[in-house]
């Protein structure tokens, strides 16, 4: 019914908006068609954009009014104002079935800006191909006075974005020679102000000023768009928008003509380098067009490399000098993998730029391209690369895990490459490192991580990785102490007095006690040898922080971490391996940040994940009995970690056979029978003046389960059990227990009870039911599937329903 009035009320709404937008469009039109279109005209057609901008169903204007819109955009008349606001308007109104825009005969460069950013909005393959056919057709002649192709730079931007392939191989070499030339041949004179029309406006004939570095020296070499001046000319905002799309342009269309020197020939490829080191321009002119804007795209990312090198005058400079140096890198790793002619030139380069950048944290994300640079191309140029991958793995996440930019990019940045690092040392053992931007960036991370994860486990990684794991929020409050000790005045940095005991988180970040404890939680490479015997007075000294809304994040994401973790290690961990981790399981469940709810969660998943190491390893039950005793002999467990407990005392009664493992011995069941009688005696006892243990009906009811499965397998048990299942009724009738569990929980315990004890009345019967098969038949799997079922069938073989009569 709400949903019905919703609907109801949301079509209403529709309607009478779509009403007042025809009558709004209707005194628009009214204005449009006056003589002179004026300000009331421009200020409609903004109200009119803001009003279609905020709709968000289909927009619907009369079909008079659009035609209208067409005309007015297309007419010379129209001041560029109201043309700007026309296209806006229909931009919004895309895809629209009244465009009759077309973009063949348009000569005017603004016009055909506006025109084509309306029809490639209408998501059309065969527009967007009209458009590239016109843009590039215009491009090729030479542009009247007046027209510029700075208009058109954005619009072929587009182009190859929606529809590479819409320009024929011609077309592109046209558009790549352009391209070419404004990279390298723009004006390095600064332009002319605009004269503001005034009485005392006339142009001067004072000679422009040259351009200038970011330092304010005059700049001696060509134009790039780190060059400064007061106002540019044509030709070098062409040289800015080229450089903007050089590298989507050379993605799609740079690769096509591939150098075919024999990257093993060396004398070849240096002949090629030398050759292209050439500056004269008639050799650069032999070239074809895609080569030739390989070579000018290439020195043109040289110099912006030289340019950063220069201190900037204004703060904006440094930021653009930064970005424009990550892009030029980039660039060049894209005409190397085009040509392997330019990989030595460019490695002597880029270990020079590295070396010189490495030590300066606002250049920490440019490192990253030169990495991926060296991946891709280390190999065919011969050079060691590791101290390059050491310095980004060792020092970056280590230093600026709070930044949020360069986390993300260094994370996507491992994803991307993570087959390059498959044997990769370097980045196998900087995994505590590449955990520290998960810890402090968490949720936006989670998704990068899940892909990464499984390249960083291996045998010799799954066990720090899993305690890391655990330790997630707990390394998240370490780093946060970190920042706050950094920030501290240096009169307050002094060490702490090593007789006394920190009263604060910051003082203990450097008092000896604590200092190994957080040196190794914030340790930058894999060290398992040395880890402390216990990290317990550091996750008590840190549970101050355990409410802080960013350690509450990084929790909630660990459960679906370790979740991925076991999945992955299953897939190749030996016996050693899984024996490990459950004995790590079991212990680890005592040593987890005070976060309620994340112990809670990660309780859950580690017991159902313990019932997949055991059955991947049912042998784990005889050869690490001696655990498992302790940890299942343990009455605190219940009430504490009650999941873990009640899979470890299921997997106990499941996997305790000679079925399974040879070595089971009917001492080693008696053990375990008498250790878990003596839990379910413990909980279900009532002693004058006691309160009685409450714990979960399931773990009751798995307790008893398992008690009369190793009965069945060790049958001298059977009358111990059987007494014990038999006082069950007295238990769920006790005052003290009713008062605990509800109706329904104590009945499905008796029922239980009832069902294990008629079973054990057929010892046959319950050691073929209870034994698990040696080999796994369809009938055997059907009947420890449906125990229950198996269970209540025997109940009413020796229970007469009800009223029936004996025979």
């Amino acid at each position: 019914m709400f949903t019905a009035a919703a609907e109801s009320f949301l079509r209403q709404a529709r309607e009478i908006q779509e009403e007042e937008l025809r009558r709004f469009g209707a005194r628009v039109s009214a204005l449009l068609q006056g003589p002179e279109p004026g300000p009331e005209a421009v200020d409609g057609l903004q109200r009119l954009h803001l009003t279609v901008a905020a709709t968000k169903y289909p927009r619907k204007l009369d079909g008079k009014f659009v035609e209208l819109l067409q005309t007015v955009l297309c007419s010379p008349k129209s001041p560029e104002q109201i043309q700007v606001l026309c296209a806006a308007i229909l931009r919004e109104m895309s895809p629209c079935n009244d465009l009759i825009l077309s973009c063949d005969e348009i000569q005017d460069t603004k016009l055909l800006s506006l025109v084509s950013s309306i029809l490639l909005a209408q998501g059309n393959k065969g527009k967007v191909a009209a458009v590239g056919q016109r843009v590039v057709k215009v491009l090729e002649k030479r542009l009247p006075e007046g027209q510029s192709a700075r208009f058109l730079l954005p619009v072929l931007a587009n182009v190859i974005s929606l529809s590479p392939e819409s320009l024929t191989e011609e077309q592109t070499n046209v558009v790549s020679k352009k391209l070419a030339d404004w990279l390298r041949y723009a004006s390095i004179q600064q332009g002319m102000a605009q004269p503001s029309g005034g009485f005392f406006s006339s142009p001067r004939t004072k000679q422009p000023a040259p351009v200038t570095e970011v330092d304010g020296a005059v700049a001696t070499d060509f134009f790039t768009v780190l060059s400064v001046a007061q106002h540019y000319t044509q030709d070098q905002w062409l040289n800015v928008q080229t450089f903007s799309m050089l590298r989507n342009w050379l993605l799609c269309y740079g690769g096509k003509e591939l150098n075919t020197t024999n990257p093993g020939d060396k004398a070849g490829m240096d002949r090629s380098v030398t050759s292209m080191i050439s500056t004269a321009a008639t050799a650069g002119r032999l070239l074809p067009p895609r080569e030739r804007l390989r070579e000018k795209a290439f020195e043109y990312c040289q110099r912006l490399t030289e340019q950063s090198n220069r201190r900037p005058l204004k703060k904006d400079d440094g930021d653009l000098q930064k970005a424009c140096l990550i892009e030029a890198v980039t660039i060049m790793d894209i005409i190397c993998k085009q040509d392997s002619s330019y990989v030595c030139r460019a490695v002597s380069f880029l270990k020079v730029l590295h070396s010189r950048i490495c030590g300066d944290a606002s250049y920490a994300r440019a490192l990253l391209p030169i990495a991926q640079f060296f991946l891709n191309h280390s190999k065919l140029a011969a050079v060691d690369s590791d101290a390059i991958y050491k310095h980004l793995f060792t020092e970056l996440p280590a230093q600026l895990f709070h930044n949020p930019s360069l986390a993300f990019e260094f994370v996507q940045f491992c994803k991307d490459n993570s087959q390059f690092f498959t044997d990769s040392s370097i980045f196998r053992q900087s995994f505590p490192n590449l955990f520290k931007f998960l810890a402090w960036n968490s949720p936006p991370l989670i998704s990068e991580f899940v892909d990464l994860l499984p390249f960083l486990l291996d045998a010799g990684t799954a066990i720090e990785i899993f305690h890391l794991l655990l330790d997630l929020p707990c390394l998240t409050a370490a780093l946060d102490m970190q920042l706050r000790a950094a920030a501290l005045p240096a009169s307050e940095k002094s060490s702490s007095d090593p007789a006394g005991k920190p009263a604060r988180c910051l003082e203990a970040f450097r008092h000896p006690v604590y200092r190994s404890m957080f040196q190794y939680l914030l340790r930058t490479e894999s060290a398992p040898e040395d880890a402390p015997e216990s990290l317990v007075p550091l996750r008590q000294l840190l549970g101050s922080l355990a409410g802080s809304p960013r350690v509450v994040q990084c929790a909630e994401t660990v459960p679906v971490l370790l979740e991925l973790f076991f999945g992955v290690v299953a897939e190749f961990a030996d016996g050693s391996l899984i024996n490990q981790l459950v004995v790590l399981l079991l212990q680890r469940s005592d040593q987890l940040y005070e976060i309620p709810s994340f112990k809670d969660d990660v309780y859950r998943v580690l017991s159902s994940q313990l019932v997949m190491l055991c059955r991947l390893r049912p042998a784990l039950v005889v050869e690490l009995s001696t655990e498992i005793l302790e940890f299942s002999g343990t009455v605190s467990n219940i009430q504490s970690k009650e999941a873990i407990f009640t899979h470890m005392v299921w997997a106990i009664g499941e996997y305790l056979s000679v079925s399974y493992d040879k070595r089971c011995t009917v001492e080693q069941i008696t053990r375990f029978f008498e250790t878990l009688e003596a839990v379910l005696f413990e909980i279900t006892q009532l002693r004058p003046q006691a309160s009685t243990p409450s714990c979960a009906p399931r773990a009751i009811s798995v307790l008893m389960a398992t008690l009369t499965k190793l009965a069945a397998r060790s049958q001298d048990l059977i009358p111990r059990v059987s007494m014990f299942l038999s006082k069950m009724r007295t238990f769920v009738q006790s005052p003290a227990v009713t008062s605990v569990y509800c109706e329904e929980d104590l009945e499905e315990i008796l029922i239980r009870a009832t069902e294990l004890m008629n079973l054990l009345k057929m010892p046959s019967v319950a050691q073929f039911v209870f034994t698990p098969p040696v080999a796994s038949t369809r009938f055997q799997r059907e009947v420890n599937d449906s125990l229950p079922l198996a269970l209540r069938m025997v109940t009413q073989l020796l229970e007469p329903a009800p009223g029936s009569v004996p025979v």
